[in-house]
């Protein structure tokens, strides 16, 4: 089981960025599917989450402004984040766990077992 993030790099305030994770080793949608990031300093932060049927679960710190998607013929789980914030400035991983309960839990790192290696995003000011 392989996750694979991409798709990071530098943006300006009030711009947008697509960030893509590609699974291998297991179909995305039998998986719950989240993006984490991290500042430098700070605790990783869960953003949202897309469960196995496709329900999707947002942090209030993206709530409409980040979107995640599953591509289930590509094997892909992205996340589309728009008007960014120099705040929003970490490195951001996608990571997966087989849920035995609907809905998923995009807060709780301890669920994830399988990570991939993060991607660096800077939005400048």
């Amino acid at each position: 089981v392989q996750l694979q993030a991409s798709g990071g790099g530098l943006v300006q305030a009030g711009g947008s960025l697509r960030l893509s994770c590609a699974v291998s080793g297991f179909a995305a949608d039998y998986y719950v599917t989240g993006w984490f990031r991290q500042a430098p300093g700070k605790m990783r932060e869960g953003l949202s989450c897309i469960s196995g049927s496709g329900r999707k679960y947002y942090a209030d710190s993206v709530k409409g402004r980040f979107t995640i998607s599953r591509d289930n013929v590509g094997n892909t789980v992205d996340l589309q984040m728009s008007s960014l914030k120099p705040e929003d400035t970490a490195v951001y991983y996608c990571a997966a766990y087989l849920p035995s309960l609907p809905g998923c839990h995009y807060a709780d790192t301890d669920k994830y077992n399988y990570w991939g290696q993060g991607t660096l995003v800077t939005v400048s000011s």
